[in-house]
């Protein structure tokens, strides 16, 4: 049996053994009236908003369901990297009330650690696995490996790396690598976001809908720019009016506008995404990773509904209070987790293949094996990613200049920030 496999866009799909699943590939998370002079005062929020925590969540559990099923519909039903980078941007513009030099350096702190763990592991396997870049690419391949310690652009890796049907199957380098365009695109954001900000505050709806302007000039084939600088580019136009649009809720300037304006003004936004997206179909069909112009759209009227509505939780109500421990501990190793995903996927279809292996339950159980063998992975994935939260985690926290913790969910102690 075969599954369906999304087109490469930042990395192939991979095939443990001799089973195919579904590409673990990355997925490409109204301001207010139209003002000049001083802006709104950000608004002061003490604490965590777990609203926004339960939303980055809910996108980093899609981002990992779809990276294994590979179901289209899920980047409408929930557009993640758009919400993950509006509520990014809803912070940082938080964060920009003191001086921006010292915010940016902390973002930085904090991002770009994590990071260079995950490098540590895998550029170094990318090497024993015969990886010769000096021989394929020449001397300009120093210059480029600098993008695993600074990620401006992309970094390196070999297209084959590893062998057919072992653990680390050919494209599995490809697949590691593939996160780190969120890591890029967040790093973009970071450093423009105090040009951003003072530009939104005098300007808000141009600032706010110039980004999807750029995407419909860049992001349809009306102009292309060419490389690593163009990848960079589209994404950070795709996304940008997603993370201006926190800019907005963070300032308040969404609850100034009528909710039923908002809402109807963002469904408009919406259904031009899905319009545009039925005359630009791919291979993956209504996969709106596919489609700059339908994501960029989608994301922004999606996320300005989620933002409109935002309650601005001090604490997780009613029956939802039961996951405030997952809640936080998500939000705690967020980094880790996305970094680690793809990865994780691959480990746990090579371990769901060695059912075969048990001579009794692969002889008994092999068909139902087989029509489960998605969801065996699904289950898997979750003990692998509590693994990877111990062994890698606790270098968020060193990042934030935090005392280390290995299971940062809030309980017995204070919530983590």
């Amino acid at each position: 049996m075969t599954y369906p496999q999304p087109p490469r866009q930042d990395g192939a799909g991979y095939a443990p053994s001799a089973r195919p699943v579904p590409s673990a590939r990355p997925e490409r998370l109204p301001a207010g009236p139209d003002t000049a002079g001083d802006a709104t005062a950000p608004r002061a929020r003490p604490g965590r908003d777990r609203y926004l925590d339960l939303l980055r969540t809910v996108a980093l559990v899609r981002v990992v369901v779809f990276h294994l099923f590979g179901w289209a519909w899920l980047t409408i039903l929930f557009p993640s990297m758009g919400v993950m980078f509006a509520l990014a941007g809803s912070l940082m513009a938080r964060s920009l009330a003191r001086p921006a030099a010292g915010v940016i350096r902390s973002r930085l702190r904090r991002l770009l650690p994590p990071m260079w763990a995950f490098s540590l592991v895998v550029v170094p396997v990318m090497f024993a696995l015969s990886w010769k870049p000096v021989r394929e690419e020449g001397l300009w391949w120093f210059v480029r490996l600098g993008s695993y310690l600074f990620p401006l652009g992309a970094p390196p890796f070999p297209e084959e790396n590893g062998s057919a049907g072992g653990w680390l199957e050919l494209s599995w380098a490809d697949q590691a690598a593939g996160p780190l365009w969120y890591i890029r695109a967040y790093l973009w954001f970071v450093l423009a976001s105090p040009l951003l900000l003072k530009a939104f505050r005098r300007l808000p709806w141009v600032t706010l809908l110039a980004p999807v302007a750029l995407t419909a000039v860049i992001g349809t084939g009306l102009v292309t720019v060419p490389g690593t600088f163009g990848e960079s580019l589209v994404d950070f136009a795709v996304f940008g009016s997603c993370w201006i649009l926190g800019f907005a809720h963070n300032d308040g300037l969404l609850k100034e506008i009528p909710r039923y304006l908002a809402v109807s003004s963002a469904a408009i936004v919406m259904g031009f995404g899905l319009w545009w997206a039925s005359g630009h179909l791919t291979e993956e069909g209504w996969n709106l990773d596919e489609i700059p112009l339908a994501q960029a759209t989608w994301s922004l009227g999606f996320c300005a509904i989620l933002l409109v509505h935002a309650p601005a939780w001090q604490k997780l109500p009613g029956r939802l209070a039961a996951w405030d421990g997952l809640v936080t501990l998500a939000n705690n190793r967020a980094v880790t987790i996305y970094l680690w995903h793809n990865l994780l996927l691959m480990a746990g279809a090579h371990l769901v293949d060695q059912l075969w292996s048990v001579p009794w339950l692969g002889d008994t159980f092999g068909t139902r094996i087989e029509q489960s063998y998605e969801v065996l992975i699904l289950i898997v994935i979750w003990p692998l990613t509590a693994l990877a939260i111990l062994a890698f985690g606790w270098v968020e926290d060193v990042a934030a200049r935090r005392r280390p913790r290995l299971w940062p969910n809030g309980a017995g102690g204070k919530r983590g920030a």
